[in-house]
């Protein structure tokens, strides 16, 4: 299942206001540009903003999630008619042949679960066309990123039109291993009613990861470092031979 934050209906239509800054993904933007892809992939698309991005350069694009919410938020947007939008995952798909599949932000480490992982790697390598290649991100372990998940670093009020002020902050509820749990709280002024939003992210290292793509038969190209955060990202770019 989804977190709250992407499928209830009243928190997934403040996600994108309360996060308006998105320079995160002009890195893929850039690396779809370099690769020439004509058709796209979008795990894990959310509300659609990468998946319009991509479509806005007349790239063919497929955007696939679990969040019921956040997938009609990405339906209502200008220009949504340009995209493919699939609820689920990537075993809902049809059978594709794109140039680049990608999970941008947090999604490659929403993914917890081993099984479901192997099987995510496995429907994006299936998906695409020989030659095609796969872009994610994932924290860097090391950097223990965790740490500054507080309430005194988080704390946020935020005024979105049609919806008044919105309160928000991060507390951190858990650290197992390389599982990370977080609860993320809102508060509507207008009315007073409060959601929470429960969250886990698998640390993986590095290895880990080169690992799990080699034994679903990609080739690594390259592991870069996130331009929005240096040196506490990992940014792998794997090809499908």
């Amino acid at each position: 299942m989804a977190d709250e934050i992407f499928e209830h209906p009243r928190l997934a239509a403040i996600y994108d206001p309360l996060d308006p800054d998105r320079s995160d993904l002009h890195a893929y933007l850039n690396i779809a540009q370099q690769l020439d892809a004509r058709q796209v992939l979008d795990i894990g698309c959310g509300t659609g903003v990468f998946a319009l991005l991509l479509a806005d350069r007349g790239i063919e694009v497929v955007g696939v999630d679990p969040a019921q919410a956040s997938i009609e938020v990405a339906r209502s947007k200008p220009g949504s008619d340009r995209v493919r939008w699939t609820c689920g995952d990537t075993t809902a798909l049809p059978p594709l042949q794109v140039d680049l599949v990608t999970m941008t932000a947090n999604v490659a480490q929403e993914i917890v679960a081993p099984r479901t992982w192997q099987r995510t790697l496995k429907g994006a390598y299936e998906a695409l066309r020989p030659g095609g290649h796969l872009v994610f991100e994932t924290r860097d372990p090391a950097k223990r990123a965790w740490e500054m998940w507080n309430r005194t670093a988080s704390h946020r009020v935020t005024e979105i039109p049609d919806v008044g002020n919105v309160e928000r902050w991060v507390e951190l509820v858990e650290v197992s291993g390389p599982l990370v749990t977080f609860r993320w709280n809102y508060v509507f002024a207008a009315d007073g009613q409060q959601f929470t939003s429960h969250s886990t992210l698998r640390f993986r290292e590095r290895q880990e990861i080169e690992a799990d793509l080699m034994a679903q038969g990609y080739v690594l190209q390259d592991v870069r470092d996130a331009p929005d955060r240096p040196g506490k990202e990992f940014v792998f770019v794997a090809q499908r031979p």
